[in-house]
């Protein structure tokens, strides 16, 4: 399905922002969030450049920046190196507005190219003139733009990270009715990635939505996680085989080493690495920092690749083979902590809480109460006015077994179910 270009609204302002002040502006996010379609398509309507760079030897990388642009540049000349395609730049006649996007490659080929940008960006950019760099590898982009050492560090105005998009914006691009459960369990299987969004047909079912994606026959989603890792330059099996743990239930850094069978010392660094990639995330209880705790737990940040590892990956040689309830079941489940993601995400500051053998939902500053917390329990389905009051007993009744609860004396109690999605209309 062919999607309209929606939203974007506060991305667009800023991109508008950094043409009025000029200089680089650096954009980030993973690949297919629509990073490269919200450029191209803020570009066109502002008379701007761009250029997806290349993967090839540098004469070729800088022939094809220069083809992409030349035909709204004042020039004969026709660069042979980076120096002379920024000369050819401080030349212009016009203010301009260049982007160009996948920004590693190019520093790939070239480890020099980030110094020779550096000089040209200190002295010889043309005032009113803006240059864009973007890139999908959040890892590689934070090392080129926020590594102290690097030579582009602090050159940017800004750094603006393209993130996914919200389940308001998935609804109106792929007419979708917000406060159905079948719209958001639809969600839970594409999450904030627009190109994913092209899979989601008007009238189909979550069911066949996923096998589409998923379980068909060579699936768009197969080599997906793959994919990812090695744009991220997180390479080898062991990354996958973290992933493969933590998507089975191995939250805690000790379960995951026991699964995959090593000391726990030994994946410090690679769960960094996917931490720095934003595929893992790390979570502590509400209130506790890296410092004042060992309750550690690590989860697939991206609803795709939670799905992916959570049940793509354990169920897909049986899927075919499971009633249509079943598979509802698992995607149900799925949707589920998704549901809980877009909860927390309401209030600034929310998080889960655990503590021995109690949890709870969803624990945040309460916005109504100063010096507050709101205590919520979150339920993926629609709760009956009885059913509401029993969960509500049970989580007060679960917050007086915490010692969180003799820090917090002022406490708002919340049940949030399904029935929340009528706030995305």
């Amino acid at each position: 399905m062919n999607l309209d270009f929606v939203n974007r609204i506060k991305e667009q302002a800023e991109l508008a922002a950094a043409a009025r002040k000029g200089g680089l502006l650096v954009v980030f996010g993973r690949r297919r969030v629509g990073k490269s379609r919200l450029l191209r398509h803020w570009l066109a309507e502002n008379n701007g450049l761009y250029s997806q760079a290349i993967e090839g030897p540098q004469d070729m990388q800088i022939r094809q920046v220069f083809a992409d642009i030349k035909d709204q540049l004042d020039t004969q000349l026709v660069p042979k190196s980076w120096l002379e395609l920024f000369e050819i730049l401080r030349l212009q006649k016009k203010p301009w507005k260049l982007c160009i996007d996948e920004f590693p490659y190019l520093t790939a080929v070239d480890p020099s190219l980030p110094s020779q940008l550096q000089r040209w960006i200190d002295q010889s950019i043309p005032k009113d003139c803006l240059l864009i760099l973007a890139g999908s590898s959040t890892r590689m982009m934070n090392d080129l733009f926020l590594n102290r050492s690097a030579p582009l560090y602090g050159r940017a105005h800004k750094l603006l990270h393209v993130k996914p998009m919200h389940y308001t914006a998935f609804c109106a691009a792929c007419a979708q009715k917000p406060i159905d459960v079948a719209s958001f369990e639809k969600f839970s299987l594409v999450g904030g990635i627009p190109k994913y969004w092209e899979f989601v047909e008007k009238g189909a079912d979550v069911i066949a939505l996923a096998e589409e994606l998923y379980f068909d026959f060579a699936p768009y989603m197969e080599q997906e996680p793959q994919r990812i890792l090695r744009d991220e330059g997180v390479l080898g099996t062991n990354a996958v085989s973290v992933l493969e743990a933590v998507g089975r239930g191995a939250e805690r850094p000790s379960e995951i080493a026991q699964r995959l069978g090593t000391a726990q010392t030994n994946l410090s660094r690679l769960l960094q690495q996917l931490l720095d990639a934003s595929i893992l995330e790390r979570e502590l209880p509400f209130g506790e920092s890296v410092r004042t705790t060992k309750k550690i737990l690590y989860r697939i940040a991206d609803p795709t690749m939670r799905f992916w590892f959570r049940v793509y990956s354990p169920h897909q040689s049986r899927w075919h083979s499971y009633t249509p309830e079943q598979k509802l079941k698992l995607i149900h489940d799925h949707a589920s902590t998704v549901f809980e993601d877009t909860c927390r995400v309401r209030f600034p500051g929310a998080s889960r809480y655990w503590e021995k053998d109690i949890e709870l939902d969803l624990v945040a500053p309460d916005p109504d109460q100063p010096n507050g917390l709101l205590v919520a329990e979150v339920k993926w389905r629609k709760l009956s006015t009885a059913e509401r009051r029993q969960v509500m007993a049970q989580l007060e009744q679960k917050w007086s077994r915490i010692a969180l609860s003799h820090k917090h004396p002022q406490v708002r109690f919340e049940v949030f179910d399904a029935a929340e999605l009528k706030l995305f209309q």
